[in-house]
């Protein structure tokens, strides 16, 4: 894993407060062309509700056969399906006979209310049941509410921390306009997984083929890093929407897995209290931690945080870093469309439309003073936020809702440029 950071501001005044902002980027590794990938663990649980009847379940299935074509024999892959009542379609095992487990997905057929705990907390079984010592991912599929079993967001979140903390992944992909945005995002965030929304069954086969080829490409995972403060500091936020962990002394975040090749960016402010002695002042030691695929070898690299102290008139002339201020404000920008998602949610127009204004405001004020090579995601993150607005506008809120936190999601936690390759 290559790291750098990089402060807003490389000098403060002694003796006054001030706030600065860290900028971390992380690239993982790109195993060598003739390093044998590790097998990996999928396990699909997929809605069979009466809702996902037709197109929706027909588009599953065929994304799921060819998935199956996609996987080496010694990876493993499982299918759960769930309404009222949960069926273990495919046991998780390797994929050596794939033509019965296309005979399996054929098939599923619809059934009647929508038990998606129970569902879910089966795939969970069965992923940690077959998980390789690369770990397990699931992958959660619905259309609809839960209506039975546990239906409570947080609670359900938790269960996928709890199982993300046995190193199985979970991701989710809700379907059409009828589910649960609130609840799929939570389950995700918890699993440190992607947020995936499939209007159509053509969008859910490309975001189902998107999920695999990052899968099969991982070269990292169990990545995380404790944000330690040093006593200079006096409090840290992690601008990134990102699960994290609050301790006495700092913050662990769960970065998740990494695709070969992958680069991330997290943001984090420390409020710093007026300094009294001149020269290089530490304000916090960053812990990481991962494994590296295939040869799951577990490493752990500290990187310290220092700042120069100077007196009040050097530090006077001190210019912020124009890539770590834009990348702050493109991050508020999703805490804005963050909360605007959940006033969609709520069926709140108004305030909906207030905070993609605001957020919008932010955009084009950080245009103005943003890299040349920051500039095109903002202007096509200026066209979402408009997209949005329209869509709010128009009484489209429940499509809205969908777009948003799917989008927001992508471009707070997994930040950055992505190389994937399988």
């Amino acid at each position: 894993m290559h790291i750098t950071t990089q402060l807003d501001l490389d000098v403060i005044a002694i003796e006054r407060d001030d706030q600065l902002s860290l900028l971390v980027e992380l690239t993982a590794p790109t195993p060598e062309p003739a390093a044998e990938r590790s097998p990996r663990t999928l396990v699909v649980v997929l809605d069979r509700s009466g809702s996902m009847a037709g197109e929706r379940l027909n588009g599953a299935k065929a994304a799921l056969t060819a998935l199956v074509d996609r996987l080496d024999p010694a990876d493993r892959f499982g299918l759960v399906t769930f309404d009222d009542e949960v069926r273990v379609e495919i046991p998780a095992e390797p994929m050596t006979d794939k033509n019965a487990a296309k005979h399996r997905i054929a098939g599923v057929h619809p059934g009647n209310m929508t038990n998606l705990s129970a569902g879910y907390l089966r795939g969970l079984q069965e992923a940690q049941r077959a998980k390789t010592p690369a770990g397990g991912a699931v992958l959660l599929i619905s259309d609809g509410h839960a209506n039975a079993g546990i239906t409570d967001a947080e609670q359900l979140g938790g269960v996928a921390a709890n199982a993300n903390q046995g190193s199985v992944t979970t991701s989710t992909l809700g379907f059409g306009l009828g589910y649960d945005e609130t609840l799929m995002r939570a389950i995700a965030a918890g699993g440190t997984g992607s947020e995936l929304f499939a209007e159509h069954a053509d969008d859910a086969m490309v975001a189902i083929a998107g999920e695999i080829d990052g899968l099969l490409a991982q070269s990292t995972q169990a990545a995380s890093v404790f944000i330690r403060m040093a006593p200079a500091c006096k409090q840290l936020l992690v601008v990134n929407d990102m699960p994290t962990v609050v301790a006495a002394d700092g913050v662990l975040v769960e970065l998740g897995s990494f695709y070969a090749g992958e680069t991330r960016r997290l943001v984090v402010t420390f409020d710093v209290p007026g300094v009294h002695t001149l020269g290089l002042a530490e304000i916090a030691k960053l812990d990481f931690s991962w494994v590296e695929l295939p040869a799951l070898v577990q490493h752990s690299v500290t990187v310290p945080v220092h700042v120069n102290v100077l007196p009040g008139d050097q530090a006077a002339g001190r210019v912020p870093d124009a890539t770590v201020r834009t990348e702050l404000a493109y991050l508020q920008t999703q805490r804005a469309k963050r909360a605007a998602a959940e006033f969609m949610s709520g069926g709140n127009a108004p305030a909906a439309l207030g905070e993609l204004r605001r957020a919008r405001a932010m955009a084009s004020r950080m245009m103005q003073a943003a890299p040349a090579m920051m500039r095109g995601e903002i202007s096509e993150d200026i066209a979402t936020i408009d997209l949005l607005s329209t869509e709010v506008a128009g009484g489209r809120m429940r499509r809205a809702a969908k777009v948003a936190s799917a989008d927001t999601t992508q471009k707070s936690r997994r930040r950055g440029s992505v190389n994937r390759s399988s």
